[in-house]
């Protein structure tokens, strides 16, 4: 389960979150070195830009009741830059988000993923190869991370729900907002078998600047990034691009040279994207990235927490889990063939949730673990 934040913290939260002109990176620079929001905010009233600090002399009071109403609500959670709970592979990125809002399941973000982006007008054939790719993702235990969009994102979180995995869609506007509106009842499946997440505060309304910022997120939450169709100027080289930054495969599908949709691919391509033609093959390569960011991420957890029971996992945990690391065999033994979820296995073993999802993937990459629609059992011989 997300760490709790006290109402004064999550007051706080909300208030630095909420400042005009006054994003992600100042927000993180004053935790670290004030320790809290409640002391971060306390600064940023006096050091802040002039138009943020009017904010924080008089914040709107009525904008701030609706995020706390929001948060209140079952399954709706905020995520923060520093805590245990906070993606490990988004930690790191350049201009990490400060915060994610998150409706539905948190623990889905430490799951494996795999980015499907493509056009939002994608052709029919374009379509049939995003639902193709994302059922065969699911079935090998990935989960399937796009952007909500018409076209590849849509047909993609959609394949995904429909072969009985788990998908998560990033969002440009509010939490509380679907774009496109013709996406709500897609949206509220997602919560429902995966997680919706904004860095955006609840009523954001859409803005073409926040989608890179979204791109970001996708690219940053996944393994790799594969496009399906896209233009010269199509957003999905811009997640290609900072996947790419981010020390992530990028991966593409080559199409017709006469096809408008392709030209994108093929310019990926040519700047060194890994040219796929069958899920397996995506599959063979993020088996390798994902061991090196494995090992990140239990040297990262290590390096935070020292001392607490998630870091013991990341600095011990073996390359192969059956080497006598005590909670890992109480996590084996917690497992069997039947699929279970996280907070099962947490009840189970007693064991934080960050930390389960570090060892759950550790297994999963040393071949003893299978993951199914966020669900997890033992991988039979």
């Amino acid at each position: 389960m997300p760490s709790e934040l006290s109402a004064a913290q999550t007051l706080a939260w909300l208030t630095l979150l909420r400042a005009p002109g006054f994003g992600a990176a100042p927000i993180r620079a004053l935790l670290a070195r004030h320790g809290d929001a409640v002391a971060a905010l306390a600064h940023a009233r006096r050091d802040a830009p002039e138009e943020a600090r009017a904010w924080f002399a008089a914040p709107d009071q009525a904008a701030l009741d609706r995020d706390e109403t929001w948060l209140a609500a079952a399954d709706h959670h905020l995520i923060v830059h520093g805590a245990e709970d906070f993606p490990v592979l988004l930690r790191d990125i350049a201009n990490a988000p400060a915060a994610l809002f998150v409706a539905g399941d948190p623990a889905a973000l430490w799951s494996p993923q795999i980015a499907i982006v493509g056009s939002r007008s994608a052709s029919a054939g374009g379509l049939a190869n995003a639902k193709a790719f994302a059922r065969a993702f699911v079935e090998a235990g990935m989960v399937v991370t796009s952007g909500l969009a018409e076209g590849i994102d849509g047909a993609a979180h959609t394949a995904a729900l429909d072969a009985g995995g788990t998908t998560i869609a990033v969002l440009g506007t509010g939490i509380d907002l679907v774009f496109p509106r013709q996406h709500a009842e897609l949206a509220a499946r997602v919560a429902g078998n995966g997680a919706l997440v904004s860095e955006f505060p609840p009523g954001t309304p859409g803005h073409p600047k926040h989608f890179p910022r979204r791109n970001r997120i996708i690219s940053g939450l996944s393994l790799g990034t594969l496009v399906i169709e896209a233009s010269i100027k199509s957003g999905s080289l811009t997640t290609a691009r900072y996947a790419a930054e981010q020390g992530r495969e990028v991966f593409a599908l080559p199409g017709s040279i006469h096809s408008p949709l392709a030209r994108g691919c093929h310019k990926l391509i040519r700047e060194g994207a890994k040219l796929i033609e069958t899920a397996q093959e995506v599959l063979e390569e993020l088996r390798g990235v994902g061991a090196v960011l494995a090992d990140g991420l239990r040297e990262r957890l290590a390096l935070d927490d020292a001392g607490s029971t998630s870091s013991r996992h990341a600095a011990n945990a073996p390359t192969a889990a059956h080497s006598g690391d005590p909670d890992y065999a109480r996590l084996i033994a917690a497992l069997d063939h039947t699929p279970t979820a996280l907070d099962e296995l947490a009840g189970r073993t007693q064991l934080p949730a960050a930390a389960l999802s570090s060892m759950l993937l550790v297994l999963e990459l040393d071949g003893l673990v299978v993951a199914q629609g966020g669900r997890y059992a033992r991988k039979t011989p």
